[in-house]
């Protein structure tokens, strides 16, 4: 893999961070990540710590290739190994059952764990050199909007972090989708790969259960949120909503889908940190038709309404 000296010498400051059982942010095409060495149970504890996040909610291992659905996973079912030809690298994460390689830590005391191969270079560059998988959520603190810029992750960790690769703006700008594939496979997250390709490949339906029990990052009834508060609204009442709010001296804004559910996807997380930085108090967001990025998108949005699971 073709590298610039500079990008080499950090990735290779990256991987020894790793070894040493530091924290690194690395960019993926779908947001930052906050990584630590899966095997090193100090870091992944440590990974908790600095994002303020419940120790039964499971990470996701990042590797370099399809050969890892062996040595994390146990038992990995024909559908799993389909549907990582097919999607990896790329947004999709499978929830296997773990090997004994997998400490609880990672998976909150589970015995699966979710698997996703990236697809940038500079992530991918970093686990080779690294040799293991890494397990990262998103690089922010827990609950809050996900990073899709080093800046991100700056402005949300700064310090709490050993080093941050900027690899840009993350190309996708939502999570990945997670399939969990123990028995049928089911849905627990939609992201940036669409359900539809998924379904198409294997040849029949997946059944969705994207909320409660958290068998995933991502399934809490509040999460990635911003500081004002979302409301879902009709695309019929915003314009009036907008209007009442405004009467009782709040700041607001209306959020609305574009026509492209990709540019919509990429630019979500950036509108709901601007959301903010304006110093709006309430979000106004219309939901995209629920179809490929869109209902990524949708999700997002619900969980960002929600009501809100951690301390302000």
């Amino acid at each position: 893999m073709a590298r610039d000296h500079a990008v080499s010498a950090d990735v290779e400051r990256a991987a020894a961070l790793l070894r040493a059982g530091g924290l690194v942010a690395f960019p993926t095409e779908t947001v930052y990540g906050l990584g630590a060495d899966a095997t090193n149970v100090s870091a992944i504890r440590r990974i908790f710590a600095v994002k303020g996040r419940p120790h039964h909610h499971p990470l996701i291992l990042h590797v370099a290739s399809t050969d890892a659905l062996d040595r994390w996973g146990s038992g990995v079912r024909a559908e799993a190994r389909e549907l990582a030809g097919a999607f990896w690298p790329g947004p999709l994460t499978l929830v296997v059952r773990r090997s004994a390689l997998v400490p609880d830590e990672v998976t909150g005391g589970r015995d699966t764990v979710g698997l996703r191969m990236p697809a940038h270079r500079t992530a991918i560059a970093l686990l080779k050199l690294f040799g293991g998988a890494v397990a990262a959520p998103s690089a922010n603190r827990f609950g809050k909007v996900s990073p899709t810029t080093a800046d991100h992750v700056r402005a949300d960790l700064g310090s709490d972090v050993d080093l941050i690769l900027d690899g840009g703006p993350s190309a996708i700008g939502v999570e990945s989708t997670i399939i969990e594939l123990i028995d049928e496979p089911v849905l627990l997250r939609p992201g940036g790969l669409a359900i539809a390709r998924i379904e198409e490949l294997l040849g029949r339906a997946v059944r969705r259960d994207v909320a409660g029990v958290s068998r995933a990052p991502g399934m809490l009834e509040s999460h990635y949120a911003p500081r004002c508060r979302i409301e879902i609204v009709e695309t019929s009442s915003a314009t009036a909503r907008r209007e009442a709010l405004a009467a009782e001296g709040l700041a607001v804004d209306v959020w609305r889908p574009g026509p492209d559910d990709r540019r919509t996807a990429h630019e979500l997380y950036r509108e709901l940190r601007a959301a903010d930085d304006n110093g709006l108090d309430v979000l106004l967001a219309v939901l995209p038709e629920e179809q490929g990025l869109g209902a990524a998108v949708a999700d997002r949005l619900r969980k960002a309404a929600g009501p809100r699971a951690v301390d302000e």
